[in-house]
This record gives structure tokens, C-alpha cells and sequence, in this order.
């Protein structure tokens, strides 16, 4: 048996953006390679709005199987994805592979989050594909 790349989907509160990431990775390209999300200072649950909106959307529970976690916490990625910067870049030691520079939808409207919940499912599809 082949080992499947490990993805890891990096911000800096693991509460929101890397969650959906971590979910919709296992989600849509569980086939292809296995996903972790993780940060650099972790909160004491997922974004709410993030868990309504992936159970209205994909029928997943995030809550379920995903908590924060430091970066520390989850094996040593083949590749390591910065959700974006726009509250800081995390640290990880190493150097990100990619940027994908999504904006934090945090405390915004659901239109907002949804648009970047759809942007984050038309990367993790783009990565199915390398």
C-alpha cells in the first residue's frame, strides 16, 4: 500500500477556514490524500457559524471528528497550506507550499461565509487534481 500525502491546512486560530478545509478534504479527496488542519494558538471551539454552515451545505458535522490543534499536534505534512493572512501568518517552521489567501469570514454575513466555504472546495478540488 501506497502512503497518501498528508495535507496540512495551517491558520492561526484552527477555529474557522483550516477547519472547513480539514473537512471538505476528507470530505471530497479522501482518495487522494488525508487532511489536517491546525495552528499556531488554538480556540476553545470551531466557529459556529462555520459548523451550521457546513451541516446546512455538506451534511458534515465538524464538530463531530475536528477540534483546534496546534501544529504540533498532527503528523508532519508532505504539503502545508496557509489559509491566509489577512490575521497573521503562523509560523510552522518551515515554509508554507501555498497561500491560498482566503479572508476570514468570521462575524461576517452568511453570503460571506459561503463564498469562502465555496472557494475553499474549488482548492481542495484544484489539489485532487496535481
Amino acid at each position: 500500500m501506497v502512503d497518501m500525502k498528508k495535507v496540512a491546512f495551517i491558520c492561526v486560530h484552527n477555529s474557522c477556514r483550516s477547519q472547513i478545509a480539514e473537512a471538505l478534504g476528507k470530505h471530497l479527496a479522501s482518495d487522494v490524500f488525508e487532511s489536517y488542519s491546525a495552528c499556531t494558538e488554538t480556540k476553545p471551539q470551531i466557529n459556529q457559524d462555520a459548523v451550521r454552515l457546513m451541516k446546512q451545505l455538506y451534511g458534515i458535522d465538524i464538530e463531530l471528528t475536528q477540534y483546534s490543534k496546534t501544529f504540533d499536534r498532527i503528523p508532519s505534512p508532505d504539503i502545508a497550506i496557509s489559509m491566509g493572512c489577512d490575521v497573521g501568518c503562523p509560523y510552522i517552521g518551515r515554509d508554507f507550499d501555498d497561500n491560498w489567501g482566503l479572508p476570514d469570514p468570521t462575524g461576517e454575513s452568511d453570503e460571506f461565509f459561503v463564498d469562502v466555504i465555496k472557494r475553499i472546495e474549488e482548492q481542495i478540488l484544484a489539489l485532487k487534481l496535481q
